[in-house]
Parts: structure tokens; C-alpha cells; sequence
């Protein structure tokens, strides 16, 4: 296996695909590509090595990018997406999160733009891949400290391996679903507003559709709560946002 990390384009429009496949493989990328939604799917899914990084169009022949993503994301095929796309809603960008996509890139876009987010998603991959739990003792707690692993209530937060273990199980993160889950949970206790989320999770509009994070809410009390439709942990604050509680007993009614 060559030391050259393998990039998947899923692109279908040629000279964007070509200038692409040019410039990645200049940055020292392999590169496979493919320019049929339908196809791309089947080729991520049974491919005999597995890409670091998917570039996603959205706008594909056969199945789009979207259904792309939640198709991976059911084969529990965690590989980073950075969805590209011509649609500038922000309903849109939120759609892409929800279906799986860890970054998005509106089109047409500066390549090094592109470069610098892909190298972005390569390197949180590594080092959640490289790090390991501390031995020494925990510093004083701060109000927003930024832990790698938290263990309450029989319950396991990893954000090194991007893991819940919860229930008797093992629950893998996206990692948009893992960048809001700590975003609420250094925050614990505080109300977190969807306003916030948006604009400091998703870097996203104000005024944007919540339904995209409400959908994210959901599917984390899934992952995390005992009962998901009577959540102890990730609370709705009724007309603001979220709120995250540690200990399920101090949970508000």
C-alpha cells in the first residue's frame, strides 16, 4: 500500500473533475474517481482500500450526494466527507451535515481553500487516531475544559475513537455529530441556544432552518440516553435550545 494518502472525487462535472484530479494528485493525493452517484456508492462500499477523505458533490447522475452520505453513514462507514456544493442555502449546508458530511465547501471555491479543508479532516482523523488517554491526574476542572473521554452514569463519551458507549453498546460518532455533542458538553449545565450552534458549530446563519439540529438532538439521545423520549441528559430548553446535564438525577421536568 502506497504511503500516498487515497482521496475519493466524486465529481461529475469534467473540468472541474480534471482540475481536481490534476491539482490532488500534484499535492501527493491518489486519487480515485468517480462520476456516477450510483456508482461512487457502490465503489465506496466495496472499495479494497478504504479512501482517507471523500470530496462529494452534491449534484450527481444516479443518487445524489446526500443519499450518498447516509447510505455510509447506515454501512457504518465513518470515512470523512467534505460535500461540495452549487447550493448556497444554508438549508442545504444543514442537510448535508444531517445526512453525514463533516465539512461542506461552496461552489465554485478557491482550490487552496479546498486543500486546506481536506488537510483540516486528514489531520483531526490522525490525531484522534494517534491519541491516548492520559495516565496522569486530571487538572482542576475549568468551566469549558476540553476533555478527550467522559465517563458518567455507566456511561462512555470517547472523542479520541469518536465513540458512545451507552446501553450495552458501541455507537460511532460522525463527526459533526461529535463536534456537537462536546460543544454542548463542556458546556454543561449552560443553555445553549440553536443561534449559538449554528453560528459556532456549523458556522452557518442565524436565521437559518433548525429542524437540521433538532434532527441532530434526536439522534444523540439515541446514542446516549436510557430512554431517548424522556432524555435525563440532553435537555430542551423550549424556545431556545439545548442544555446538557451530567447527572441525569438534577435533570430538569
Amino acid at each position: 500500500m502506497s504511503d500516498q494518502p487515497l482521496i475519493a472525487l466524486v465529481e461529475d462535472e469534467e473540468h472541474l473533475a480534471d482540475a481536481l484530479l490534476f491539482n490532488l494528485k500534484a499535492e501527493g493525493y491518489r486519487v480515485h474517481h468517480e462520476a456516477d452517484g450510483e456508482a461512487a456508492l457502490a465503489w465506496l462500499l466495496n472499495a479494497p482500500e478504504r479512501p482517507r477523505a471523500v470530496l462529494l458533490d452534491v449534484m450527481l447522475p444516479g443518487m445524489d450526494g446526500f443519499a450518498i452520505a447516509r447510505a455510509l453513514r447506515a454501512a457504518n462507514n465513518y470515512v470523512p466527507i467534505l460535500m461540495l456544493t452549487a447550493r448556497d442555502r444554508p438549508e442545504d449546508v444543514l442537510e448535508g451535515f444531517e445526512s453525514g458530511a463533516d465539512d461542506y465547501l461552496n461552489k465554485p471555491f478557491d482550490l487552496s481553500i479546498l486543500l486546506a479543508r481536506l488537510n483540516s479532516l486528514l489531520r483531526r482523523m490522525q490525531w484522534q487516531q494517534e491519541s491516548a488517554p492520559t495516565t496522569e491526574a486530571p487538572a482542576a476542572a475549568e468551566p469549558e475544559e476540553v476533555r478527550d473521554v467522559y465517563e458518567f452514569e455507566g456511561k462512555t463519551i470517547n472523542f479520541d475513537s469518536l465513540e458512545i458507549h451507552a446501553n450495552g453498546k458501541i455507537t460511532r460518532l460522525t463527526l459533526m455529530e461529535a463536534d456537537l455533542l462536546r460543544y454542548l458538553l463542556v458546556r454543561e449545565g449552560r443553555v445553549v441556544s440553536r443561534k449559538e450552534i449554528l453560528e459556532e458549530v456549523w458556522r452557518v446563519r442565524e436565521d437559518t432552518d433548525t429542524r437540521a439540529i433538532d434532527n441532530f438532538i434526536v439522534r444523540l439521545r439515541r446514542y446516549l440516553e436510557d430512554d431517548p423520549v424522556r432524555p435525563q441528559h440532553l435537555l430542551t430548553v423550549r424556545g431556545v435550545g439545548y442544555r446538557f446535564v451530567i447527572d441525569g438525577a438534577k435533570a430538569a421536568v
